[in-house]
């Protein structure tokens, strides 16, 4: 049984008198502790897909249904408990408290989840040891993308999401942060799912899921995922 499945979700927004589908029975399966990239341009429907799949917003129709769970049925405090034990987020703008150190952005996560890992220890995971009492404005954008992350993880949840981790990024920090997402998925057991529009990052994943118009219209079992390492882009 898959851990994720999306069976024939449709998203439409109303603007006026105007009908926008931006899912249009979209169709896929993750299995537990995958990395998965969802690739596409922009208006896809990627980010759509990433945000229903976190229960930020509600499908018109179809089923999505993850550990079991059809959370596409879930309502009000069951919606909001999955959010917070169940998933961890990661944007492309770091979106850290700016008044709090790191290690306080990581410990406000904590505190509204249950079995949340120890936040200095995840600091040290993802290579902020001596960083962790400096505030955002104090660090690098690598550094602030690492927090967010470590931010995420700490939550210790069953799924990272992550919408265009690397896109304010230059290469080298890119690279050392899809490094961290690639290594977490892997030695937590953690189903890690990326959505981006660059093709190139796509040998690293377990999965790749293709988006167009809407719908995830070509799905790809790497057999052979490689180190992003050995990936230039």
């Amino acid at each position: 049984m898959p851990y994720i499945e999306f069976k024939n979700v449709i998203k439409q927004y109303r603007m006026g008198e105007v009908t926008i589908t931006a899912l249009n029975k979209t169709n896929f399966k993750i299995d537990k502790g995958e990395l998965v990239v969802i690739v596409g341009p922009s208006g896809a429907g990627k980010t759509t897909a990433l945000n229903l799949l976190g229960g930020m917003d509600s499908l018109t129709s179809g089923q999505i249904i993850v550990d079991g769970k059809e959370i596409s049925k879930l309502k009000n405090k069951d919606i909001i408990k999955y959010r917070r034990e169940d998933i961890g987020f990661v944007f492309q703008f770091y979106n850290l408290v700016q008044n709090l150190t790191a290690l306080e952005n990581v410990e406000l996560a904590t505190q509204i989840c249950k079995d949340s890992l120890n936040p200095k220890e995840v600091l040290e995971k993802v290579g902020l040891k001596e960083r962790m009492n400096n505030f955002p404005s104090q660090l690098s954008g690598g550094e602030q993308q690492r927090v967010a992350i470590a931010r995420a993880i700490a939550k210790n949840p069953k799924l990272l999401l992550c919408d265009e981790p690397t896109g304010a990024l230059d290469y080298k920090t890119g690279k050392q942060i899809l490094k961290l997402l690639q290594n977490t998925s892997k030695k937590e057991n953690m189903t890690v799912v990326i959505i981006t529009h660059n093709q190139a990052l796509t040998p690293m994943a377990d999965k790749i899921i293709h988006f167009k118009n809407g719908t995830a219209y070509n799905i790809i079992e790497n057999q052979n995922p490689v180190s992003i390492d050995d990936i230039e882009w």
